[in-house]
């Protein structure tokens, strides 16, 4: 026994916070969804979603950014993000912590405005806004010198045109799905894409990472050109 419980200690001690704002935030919402269950949807109402209320509500500028915490049970939570843990670390790794907090935050704040300003007498909660910010912003992660890859135009392309489809031609006796949400999320992962990697895409880049001069560059048959 005490060889076993050597082992899980030794086991726990590899385990690695790779993604501390990806984790942080994915902890934080399975917390809110707990809370939200055990006071029978009052945290939801309260502060893990976004609607239109008075401007004297202090709770109101809170939900703007808090709603993305928010879930309606496991399966919307589980579906949300299990993506965000697949796209999110490599989003984190690339761009830094504080970055990925900010587009978090900035995409929190963008859909719960649009939200407020155009659907006034429902109200929305849940990441999916952030997990096609991560996936359009982690599709930039092949941008080079003056040049974006095709594979970021066409997720640009097939998610935006899906998503638009769904707003205004939604399947028949499909559940109702804030896809507002979903294309402006997407929206603004683009929008970060190009600002995080606008030296790359423009063609202004780093000394450091430029391609070496020409005498160093070796022809097929080992001769410097």
């Amino acid at each position: 026994m005490k060889k076993l419980f050597s082992a899980i200690s030794r086991g726990v001690g590899r385990v690695q916070y790779n993604a501390p704002v990806v984790l942080t935030f994915s902890l934080l919402s399975f917390a809110a969804l707990l809370i939200d269950m055990v006071l029978g949807g009052a945290a939801n109402r309260l502060l893990f979603s976004v609607y239109r209320t008075s401007f004297a509500d202090p709770l109101a500028y809170a939900r703007v950014f808090l709603h993305v915490a928010g879930h309606s049970g496991f399966s919307h939570f589980f579906g949300n993000f299990l993506l965000i843990l697949i796209v999110g670390p490599q989003v984190e790794e690339k761009y830094g912590p504080a970055a990925t907090a900010a587009a978090i935050a900035l995409t929190a704040l963008a859909t719960g405005l649009a939200h407020i300003a155009f659907s006034p007498g429902s109200a929305m909660l849940g990441a999916s806004g952030v997990v096609f910010m991560l996936i359009l912003l982690g599709s930039f992660a092949g941008a080079s010198r003056g040049r974006i890859p095709l594979t970021t135009v066409l997720c640009v392309v097939f998610y935006i045109g899906r998503e638009l489809a769904g707003q205004f031609a939604p399947p028949e006796g499909a559940v109702r799905v804030a896809y507002a949400a979903h294309v402006l999320g997407g929206v603004c992962g683009a929008g970060f894409g190009f600002w995080f990697n606008r030296d790359r895409i423009f063609g202004k880049t780093d000394p450091e990472t430029s391609d070496p001069p020409d005498d160093s560059v070796m022809d097929l048959r080992g001769e410097g050109k």
